[in-house]
Formats: C-alpha cells, structure tokens, sequence
C-alpha cells in the first residue's frame, strides 16, 4: 500500500509539473481578447469539458459559453494552453481559410510521443501525411476498393453478425474497420497478425488523450509502447515489400504501403522504413475511429426511427435487385445510395466522431473585433454550429431531409473539417460506411436490447455498453 500510495503521489506531482510547463508556455496576453473564463490555475477548465463528454453532452461545454460570452468568439484554457473558441459557420469558415496565415494544425503532445518514432511536430508530419494521400485515394483507386469493401462486409456479416443471439455493434464495426485498413493500406490478410495489430492499436487509441505521463503502468506509457510494438511489426512487411519492388518480383498492389515506399520528399528522397511505419500509423488513427463510429451510430440511429430504416432499406433493396446478389458493389451503386447517404450525414451531424479540432495561432489576428496573440491555441467545435437551432431547425431531431437539395449553410456541417485541411478520406469513410450499411440492412432488421443505453464522448461518441443488438433476418 505504501508503494501504491508513493506511486500515486509521484504520478500527481508529475503532472502537476507538466502542466505548469505547458500554462506559462502562453504569456498573458495584452489588448482586446475575447471574453471568457480560463478557470482554475494550470489545468482551466479541462476538467468540465472531459466531463461534459463522459456525461454524454459534449455540446454544453460550447453551448453555456456561447450564451454567457459570445455566440463568436471566447477564450478559455484547455489542456494547459491558453485558447479562443470560434464559434458558428463564420468561426468555421475563418479557420479553414486561414490555414498556414495565422493558424496550423496543433495537437496535444501526446499525439507526437505516441505517433512519432521520432518525436517530431505533428504540424510537418500531418502535412506530409496529407501529401501522400492524393495518389491513394484517386477516383480510379476509389472504385476498385469498393469492391473490397463489399467483399469484407459481406464476410464479416456472414460470419459474426449471428441472427438470433445479442451482438454488439460497437466493437464489430470496430474489427470490420480495422480489418479493411489493414487490407487497403498494407495487403495484410492473415487473422492472427491483423487480431495482434488491433489489439496494441486498442492500447495506442486509448492513450492519445490520456495524462501524458510517461511512467511505467500509465495508460499513455502503454499506448507508447503498444504503437512501438506496430511499428516493428510492420518493419519486416515494409521491407520485404521494398525488396520485391527493387527486384521487380512483385504483383502490383494498389495499397498505401506502395504508394508510401515510391514516394520522394522535394530533394527527392525516399522513407525509411521507420517514417512509413510512422505514416501507416497515423492515418490508422485519423481512418479507424472515424468509420467504426459512424457505423455504430447508423445502426443505432436505424433502429430507432423504423421509417427511416424503411427509406434505407428501400433504396438498398432497388440496388440488391439490379445487379443480383453474387455481383459486388461498384462504385457508380455506392452514388445511387442518395437517401443512404443523407442519413450517414445526419448520422455524422447528431454523433460527430471527432468533436472539432485544434489550431496553433501562429501570427496574431483580429476576429469580430478580438485580438488573438501568437502562441494561443484557437479551437473550432462541430457542437457550436451542429445542434444549433441557427443553422438545424430542431437540432436534436434526426431528420436525413435536411440534407436534401442544397444542404445545410456553408461551414455549419463539418464533421470532416472544411477548408484546405478538409480531411482527405472523408470519400474514402463513405464508401466504408455505405458499403457496410448495404450488406446489413439487406439482409437484417434489429433492435436494441439496451433502448436507454447511455452514450459517451471520449472524445468519439461511444455506446457504454457496446450497443448490444438483436439481429432479425428478412423473410424470404
């Protein structure tokens, strides 16, 4: 007990430390900032927004000071660093259009222990990741992954969505997704490695927000170690890829891998197996969570608003029939899906996987009359524009019309950012989404065994229970 007890109060005073580190990082800052409230010394107010997300509204935390402050603009002080708030479609729009002028893409600093081998800035590797993407995600390499994403889900159903018996949604979407990523990003097949690679994946997503103390038995000294263990599991994929490819022994693959291992940086240089494993890590991270939650929540939301699901299954059906069971999906299906793919956008509205996303304010700026100083962090916050009754009539309502005809005011739907830094895959988790959510609901009707079952933000949405459904095939 005594040692448990010492351990404690050094982890404590561990943090406290950092986090005094991380405060006097911001200078306070002089002339007309916004208004608002940096809470308590060092940690601000941390603490009420991780709560608000435990509690399930995450929206609150934006919401109060909207109406206490400013439906702009406001400061606060999070994770340590002092930082304004925009708010609204105008907020969203101002960020996104000043990417790399006043602002740049900031993450806390367990992304970078965790995700770099190297301990580098997130700010570079994220603009380098971004940079290898567009050959990865061409239109052309988009229509033969839908065939493999139908294949997958059509497997995956067959064999553990079991008629009859509970499952759970939550971490069945989260096995199908992963699976799929490892498959299109590296070609990996084998069971046994892709079961091993989620199991350190699970450990490596649970510490990216966790106390970034880095002492052995923490949640974030685990998750170091776990994306470590991945790293030197794809070493020898990495390199006997590279290998074949120098011989000319290799079946073109379409994957990631292959695109990362031919690409050069400005001076021409290739990666060294390390940076692809770093690259291959990271957009493991930004692809997974983001398609497993929207899944889950479909299948949540589905069961329900039955009419919804009767459009769904509708339209699904028509695509079934017109090219008969045993043919694959195509691409030009996934475009027929126009009903489908309203609901995933109100799915993605209602239960955002990301909460927003953070900026390092790198020149200062005036915005609606406040100056923001260089060093501040700015956020921009799905919940300031998503469930207000501004820009959503009835915020909370689940309502996929709302996406018909022109759509919802620029900037206020952003579950994928907007922008220059518009996420690159948002096409990519649509095909994922779509194609999964064919194959079920042709073949299954369900219903919740938990119907009150309490939803968390961490910071996705997540079922507490895992969402534990039962599955009712269709009548012949």
């Amino acid at each position: 007990m005594d040692l448990y007890l010492s351990l404690l109060a050094l982890v404590v005073l561990c943090t406290f430390l950092y986090l005094i580190s991380l405060f006097y990082k911001s200078k306070p800052a002089g002339g007309n900032i916004p208004p608002g409230n940096t809470g308590w010394p060092i940690i601000g107010e941390t603490l009420e927004f991780a709560s608000t997300g435990k509690m399930g509204t995450p929206e609150k935390f934006v919401n109060e000071r909207m109406k206490k402050y400013s439906s702009e603009i406001f400061k606060t002080s999070l994770i340590g660093e002092r930082m304004a708030v925009l708010c609204g479609a105008a907020g969203n729009k101002f960020l996104f259009s000043n990417e790399n002028k006043h602002v740049v893409s900031w993450w806390p600093q367990t992304h970078e222990k965790i995700m770099l081998f190297k301990q580098a800035s997130t700010i570079g590797e994220s603009k380098k990741v971004r940079g290898y993407l567009p050959e990865f995600l061409r239109p052309d390499n988009l229509r033969k992954y839908v065939e493999v994403m139908d294949s997958m889900a059509r497997q995956q159903i067959v064999t553990e969505w079991t008629p009859g018996r509970e499952v759970k949604a939550l971490p069945l979407a989260r096995k199908h997704t992963f699976a799929l990523a490892c498959q299109l990003f590296m070609s990996i097949d084998d069971p046994e490695q892709v079961s091993r690679l989620a199991d350190s994946f699970a450990r490596v997503s649970a510490g990216l927000l966790a106390i970034p103390i880095d002492f052995p038995g923490t949640i974030f000294n685990r998750a170091i170690k776990a994306a470590n263990m991945i790293r030197y599991e794809l070493l020898p994929i990495i390199k006997k890829r590279r290998d074949l490819m120098a011989e000319n022994k290799e079946m073109e693959t379409r994957d990631l891998l292959r695109h990362l291992i031919l690409s050069t940086d400005q001076e021409g240089k290739f990666m060294t197996e390390m940076e692809i494993a770093d690259k291959i890590l990271h957009l493991l991270v930004a692809s997974h969570d983001t398609t497993s939650t929207v899944i889950t929540f479909a299948v949540f939301y589905l069961a329900d608003h039955p009419h919804v699901y009767e459009e769904v299954l509708k339209e699904q059906m028509e695509i079934l029939k017109s090219k008969g069971p045993e043919k694959l999906l195509t691409f030009e299906d996934i475009q027929k899906m126009r009903y489908s793919r309203n609901v995933v956008n109100e799915v993605l509205r209602l239960s955002p996987p990301a909460p927003g996303a953070f900026k390092h304010v790198i020149s200062d700026f005036t915005y609606e009359g406040f100056t923001i100083p260089t060093g501040w962090k700015a956020h921009w916050s799905v919940f300031s524009t998503h469930q207000n009754p501004k820009y959503f009539p009835n915020p909370k309502k689940f309502d996929p019309a709302r996406f018909e005809g022109s759509g919802p005011m620029p900037f206020s739907f952003v579950p994928f950012g907007g922008g220059p830094r518009m996420c690159p895959g948002a096409e990519f988790a649509r095909l994922v989404i779509l194609s999964f959510i064919h194959n079920l609901v042709t073949k299954f009707r369900w219903e919740k065994l938990l119907p009150d079952e309490k939803v968390k933000f961490d910071p996705s949405p997540i079922p507490v229970n895992g969402l534990p459904i039962r599955l009712v095939p269709h009548k012949c």
